[in-house]
């Protein structure tokens, strides 16, 4: 007795001095990632998380709740400040319409799932959501990804493989203050406030974000270096005003000087909103920014042509009047939904961007290294400019024959030393320290501005991404997000994304065709096991006292 107390006094010694946690699975999802730990290392004040997983729900949904849960137990055990509950909103009302009502009021949009048991289909609605709490600051966190098109399976799938970057993601904002500062370009024709607001909005909770605007650089050029010099970023949403040289070399010693920049910006003039008129068409003509060198001298062009992908968004029309209204989805094939040749941070495990009217960019050889993001599909042919653009098209089967460009190039990310723009060329005015060769720098070029715009309803922003009449979330607030924190190089949360989960979920068909068979197996098994165990031992009980 006395050996075992002391073995029982080591080891519970040992055990609160040494911590160590196993994880056998064969794809470690479990195992935190260094910049999950650091950020979870970094709690000093209680955080707990609030998590709506509870209730009763199809299987694959509780495989997402026991995920979360492994998750924030992992969370929990590496730092004691962590706490969390799991919350069944359904618990004290069974109105689950006015809870829904009450989510969506919160900026938390329920799930409503179609569920299929017995060969009968019914209707479920879920609450995929968390909520982080920290002192008095609270942030909201999404653990169900939409995808296009996508099984349950895969929904949650796709969740699994994001949730340890979707719960450190909430943990940042609450615990890092934030630092680095973005300028947003206005002055030359940039979409409007309104219609990159939801952006902005997200953008917000990780860095200080200000408009500015080239309009002093014709009085004081060299201040007005000095001041874009003051922010980490600058974003041009969708240009359509030209730049004038003494503009390019501002923005061009920016970044020699080591500013990073994201540029959404479109040589050609089409909006789909020009096509609602009497005719039901409009002229795509090009757009003159005056910005040919400018990224010439950094290794792309972008060409005065439009993609046209038979993998598309559709394009909603109304039909009918009155109380009789129906909007319908149409082919359109002006609005690609990009794919990803490669698995960059930048776009792992998002969903399809939705571009329009966007123009294939062409890389050029220099010394700056060039990642392409996002291409069309292969199935894609350019249309030159000037053109018509009609509704019409939405009723002209396409000619397949003339869908041979292949993938088109419509983001792509630089890296390196950048040379001048103005190296070896008269400069529009003298600056103090000017540069011709910058330090190493980013730049991302996207070849359509929409990428950034949202819808509007009653003059309110939608999520950015979000396409109301027909409810599917493309992957454009995702992909901007991961863009500007690479750019800045927030790798960390980004890098969380590279981790490749695989869950294994049942056959649904081959469980309902075996349905009883199993259901036999099961009730008769154990029977039959205890009645060979019942044999075995009764055999060697008689045999053990006749001897």
């Amino acid at each position: 007795m006395l050996i075992l107390l002391v073995i029982l006094v080591v080891v519970n010694f040992l055990a609160s001095e040494f911590f160590m946690r196993f994880d056998l699975t064969q794809d470690k999802r479990y195992s935190l990632s260094p910049a999950a730990k650091e950020i979870v290392s970094d709690v000093e004040q209680p955080v707990v998380f609030d998590v709506f997983l509870e209730g009763n729900f199809p299987s694959e949904f509780r495989r997402l709740r026991n995920e979360t849960r492994q998750m924030l137990e992992e969370f929990s055990a590496y730092n004691r400040n962590i706490k969390f509950n799991f919350i069944d909103p359904l618990a004290e009302d069974d109105d689950a319409n006015a809870i829904a009502e009450e989510f969506y009021k919160m900026g938390m949009t329920p799930a409503r799932l179609n569920v299929q048991e017995n060969g009968r289909n019914s209707e479920s609605i879920i609450f995929p959501w968390a909520i982080a709490n920290h002192g008095n600051k609270t942030v909201k966190i999404p653990l169900l990804k939409n995808q296009i098109g996508a099984t349950d399976e895969e929904r949650v799938t796709s969740s699994v493989q994001q949730l340890e970057y979707a719960l450190a993601n909430g943990l940042s904002k609450l615990i890092y203050p934030r630092e680095k500062k973005i300028a947003v370009m206005r002055g030359n024709g940039e979409l409007p406030d309104a219609r990159i607001a939801d952006f902005i909005k997200t953008i917000q909770e990780y860095y200080f974000m200000a408009p500015f605007t080239l309009d002093s650089v014709v009085a004081n050029p060299q201040k007005t270096l000095e001041d874009l010099n003051k922010y980490d970023l600058v974003i041009d949403p969708k240009p359509t005003q030209a730049f004038n040289e003494k503009e390019k070399y501002v923005l061009d010693q920016y970044l020699m000087n080591g500013g990073k920049m994201l540029w959404l910006a479109e040589v050609t003039n089409m909006e789909t909103d020009s096509l609602f008129n009497e005719r039901g068409s409009a002229i795509a003509i090009p757009r003159n920014l005056n910005l040919g060198d400018y990224f010439f001298s950094y290794g792309l062009r972008i060409n005065p042509a439009i993609v046209n992908d038979l993998y598309s968004a559709p394009i909603i029309l109304a039909s009918g009047s009155g109380n009789n209204t129906r909007f319908n989805p149409f082919p359109w094939f002006y609005s690609p939904l990009t794919s990803s040749p490669n698995d960059h941070p930048v776009i792992n495990n998002i969903e399809a961007v939705k571009f329009e009217y966007a123009n294939p960019i062409d890389t050029l050889a220099n010394n700056v290294n060039k990642t392409i993001l996002l291409t069309s599909s292969p199935r894609s042919k350019l249309e030159g400019v000037p053109a018509e653009i009609s509704l019409d098209m939405v009723n002209q089967k396409p000619d397949l024959e003339t869908y041979n460009a292949g993938e088109q190039p419509l983001a792509v990310l630089l890296e390196g030393n950048f040379k001048s723009v103005y190296k070896n060329r008269i400069k529009p005015f003298e600056l103090e320290n000017s540069i011709e060769e910058s330090v190493p720098t980013k730049m991302l070029v996207v070849s359509d501005g929409d990428v950034i715009k949202n819808d509007l309803q009653g003059g309110q922003p939608l999520e950015l991404g979000f396409q109301r009449y027909t409810g599917n979330t493309y992957g454009n607030k995702e992909f901007l997000l991961n863009a500007v924190n690479y750019l800045l190089d927030d790798t960390g949360l980004i890098n969380i994304r590279s981790k490749d989960i695989s869950l294994s979920f049942l056959d649904k068909e081959k469980v309902a065709a075996q349905r009883e068979k199993w259901q036999i197996i099961n009730l008769l098994g154990p029977l039959l096991v205890l009645f060979i165990f019942g044999l075995g031992f009764r055999y060697y009980r008689k045999h053990k006292y006749v001897k």
